[in-house]
């Protein structure tokens, strides 16, 4: 077999019916269009919100305001109060966190809130903290270090 050999298969394909060239091919005259009307005319046609001149589905629901921000990011948020099952001086990685219980899944950024306090120093590893996060771990005297 080559390259030239190569085609669809026998009756997968077949040309365009060609319509309105005279009353002698059978699809003359209105070409298969029926007489007058909105839907015979060139470009004619309905529109897919119509609904036969009732009021359309769209203007039925009531009107939304706002917007949701494609570009917003979602994470996965974790309390500085629950973090107080760790030891003292050990660093808390996402994967500690998973293992934990504290995160269902590293799908999402990691980003740890300032609710609670923090008892004992410990190293935090996350992708974003709040500022008030950030300031209770350093007082602890541990350290917040972004990945």
């Amino acid at each position: 077999m080559r390259q030239h050999d190569l085609g669809p298969k026998a009756g997968s394909k077949h040309g365009r019916k060609r319509v309105g060239r005279g009353d002698g091919s059978g699809h003359g005259t209105y070409s298969c269009r029926g007489c007058k009307g909105q839907k015979s005319r060139s470009g004619g046609g309905v529109g897919l919100r119509f609904e036969g001149g009732q009021t359309p589905l769209v203007k039925r629901l009531p009107a939304q305001r706002g917007f949701t921000n494609i570009f917003k990011t979602d994470y996965a948020l974790v309390n500085l109060h629950r973090l107080r099952i760790f030891e003292e001086g050990i660093e808390v990685t996402p994967q500690r966190l998973l293992d934990a219980g504290l995160v269902s899944s590293l799908k999402k950024p990691i980003k740890v809130l300032g609710d609670g306090e923090l008892q004992h120093p410990l190293v935090v590893r996350a992708n974003k903290f709040s500022q008030t996060a950030k300031k209770k771990i350093e007082a602890s005297g541990g350290k917040a270090e972004e990945i």
